[in-house]
């Protein structure tokens, strides 16, 4: 069953895919995200795109047209400078957020 993806989350999965694999246009973000979730995400058009804008409107990623593996034109996003951090930081917030939760799974039900 293919689930949606948690509210502020798929920037970050944007952020990591594009550090991991360099320059990607969306379709291919969009199947890697799909890939690495085991295809427990699906990720459309109409919810990656509006991020990808976002992204690079806040200068974490940046884009140039180029033509894509079935010779098509399309955009290729790469992250940038400030996008690293950001997603350094973000690496670091959801480490320790799991870290906390983490604990109260491990408390069991003990009162």
């Amino acid at each position: 069953m293919k689930t949606d993806v948690w509210q502020g989350t798929l920037a970050l999965m944007v952020l990591k895919t594009l550090q991991s694999l360099g320059a990607q246009h969306g379709y291919g973000i969009a199947r890697r995200i799909e890939q690495t979730s085991a295809d427990r995400l699906s990720i459309n058009h109409g919810t990656l795109y509006p991020v990808l804008l976002k992204l690079e409107q806040e200068g974490a990623i940046e884009s140039e047209w180029g033509v894509s593996d079935n010779n098509r034109k399309a955009k290729f996003y790469s992250i940038t400078r400030a996008g690293r951090k950001r997603l350094a930081a973000e690496e670091r917030e959801w480490r320790e957020t799991t870290e906390i939760i983490d604990r109260f799974f491990a408390a069991g039900g003990a009162s």
